[in-house]
C-alpha cells in the first residue's frame, strides 16, 4: 500500500483595495472604489498570477468595494493589458453578505464551507476581520498593524478547510499592492 501525498491548500487573504470616502447620505457598504483603488486591485490580481495563486473559488463580501477588488483583481489575472498575466480558468465566486462587517469566526466558517477538492481561495472581506483571521490563522507571523488596503496574505495548510482553527494555517508570502 501505498501513503498517498498530503495535498497543500491555499487560502489567499485580501483586505478590498481603496475606496472612496465616506459621504453623509450614502451608505458605507455602497461605497465605490477610488481610481487608485481601482489600479491596486488589477496589480493585485497580476501579483497573484505571477506567483501562480489563481483562486478556484471567490469568497467575497457583497459590499460594493470588495465586489469591485474582485473585478480589479481578475482583471489582473486574467492578463488583461498591461499585466500579462497567465489566464486560469474561470474561479467560482461566491458573493457573501455575512462578510461583510465579519467577525474572524464568522469569515473562518465561511472557508470551511469551501468544497474539499479545491486547493486554492481568495477570500476578499474588511477589517478589521480580514486581519484578525490572518491573525487567528497564524498567531506567530501575523501583522501586529492588520492589513492595509490591498494587501494579500497568503496562508497554507495541508489539513481540510473544514477542519481550519487557530494556527493551523501558516503565512507564506504577503505583499501590499500599490497599482
Amino acid at each position: 500500500m501505498t501513503d498517498s501525498p498530503v495535498q497543500e491548500r491555499t487560502l489567499v487573504l485580501l483586505r478590498h483595495a481603496k475606496a472612496e470616502p465616506p459621504t453623509a447620505d450614502g451608505l458605507d457598504v455602497e461605497r465605490p472604489l477610488s481610481a487608485q483603488g481601482r489600479a491596486d486591485a488589477a496589480a493585485a490580481g497580476a501579483w497573484l498570477a505571477r506567483h501562480g495563486l489563481l483562486p478556484e473559488v471567490v469568497l467575497c463580501s457583497a459590499a460594493l468595494r470588495t465586489r469591485q477588488t474582485w473585478h480589479g483583481v481578475e482583471m489582473g489575472v486574467t492578463g488583461s493589458p498591461p499585466e500579462g498575466g497567465p489566464a486560469g480558468s474561470v474561479p467560482r465566486v461566491r458573493y457573501e453578505p455575512d462578510a461583510y462587517e465579519a467577525h474572524p469566526e464568522d469569515l473562518l466558517t465561511l472557508v470551511r464551507r469551501v468544497e474539499p477538492t479545491v486547493r486554492t481561495v481568495l477570500l476578499v472581506a474588511h477589517n478589521p476581520g480580514i486581519s484578525l483571521l490572518s491573525e487567528l490563522l497564524d498567531p506567530q507571523r501575523a501583522d501586529r498593524n492588520g492589513l492595509r488596503t490591498c494587501d494579500l496574505v497568503v496562508h497554507r495548510t495541508t489539513l481540510p478547510w473544514a477542519e481550519l482553527a487557530r494556527a493551523t494555517a501558516a503565512i507564506n508570502a504577503r505583499h501590499t499592492v500599490r497599482g
